[in-house]
């Protein structure tokens, strides 16, 4: 392999952990995240799977939803490549143990896997934005602006593990190892906000207080 690993997220799976999070705003959230590694250069991230709102951190349900998410994707050869992340409080901008405890189980699996923080401040600036205003008001010199920029960047951080097995923001010297398949993913986020999509949102938890979901 030819330099560092990067990483790229598809839309579907970007918006989706994202909506996971701002439907449970007040809580920590965790999924897992499913694709494949492409020629030992790139980790595609295409799906993600929402897995709880207030059981984060038990190994044994985890173990229990790695089992069934390896069997159904599996068959469409993709297989658990990551795990994402939201704490619970607004300020808090750490990667905590319980995210990198079951990223090393995850890791077990998969050597190479991505961990995904999503960054509650900047979620809390695309809210605002959808406030300002709504995307049927967008002119064609909003949408370039959307289209430039921070505007293209993912509302989450990339943590790798290095060699000594410790978790690491990667790009923290300025590179940049993650990024969104779809240019205008950001905008079609923004879409989904104002029409509250979150709630669409079902993560096991929910499966588990209501089997109908």
């Amino acid at each position: 392999m030819g330099g560092e690993l990067r990483y790229e997220i598809g839309q579907n799976a970007y918006i989706k952990l994202v909506l996971h999070a701002l439907n449970h705003k007040t809580s920590a959230v965790n999924g897992i995240l499913i694709g494949r590694l492409v020629n030992d250069e790139i980790v595609e991230i295409t799906d993600a799977v929402p897995l709880s709102h207030s059981q984060i951190g038990l190994l044994p349900t985890l173990e229990i939803a790695l089992i069934q998410i390896e069997e159904h994707f599996g068959e469409k050869g993709a297989s658990v490549v990551g795990y994402y992340h939201a704490n619970e409080r607004f300020d808090d901008f750490e990667l905590g143990n319980i995210a990198k405890n079951i990223g090393d189980h995850i890791c077990r699996y998969f050597p190479q896997a991505a961990l995904l923080l999503i960054v509650l401040i900047l979620l809390e600036l695309f809210v605002l934005m959808v406030r300002s205003f709504s995307l049927s008001q967008l002119d064609n010199r909003k949408l370039e602006a959307l289209q430039k920029g921070k505007d293209k960047n993912p509302v989450v951080q990339l943590y790798t593990r290095d060699t000594s097995k410790s978790w690491k923001q990667a790009g923290s010297d300025g590179s940049s190892r993650l990024a969104i398949k779809e240019p205008l993913a950001n905008v079609v986020l923004l879409d989904y906000i104002s029409s509250k999509k979150w709630q669409d949102i079902v993560d096991f938890d929910d499966h588990l207080d209501d089997i109908s979901k």
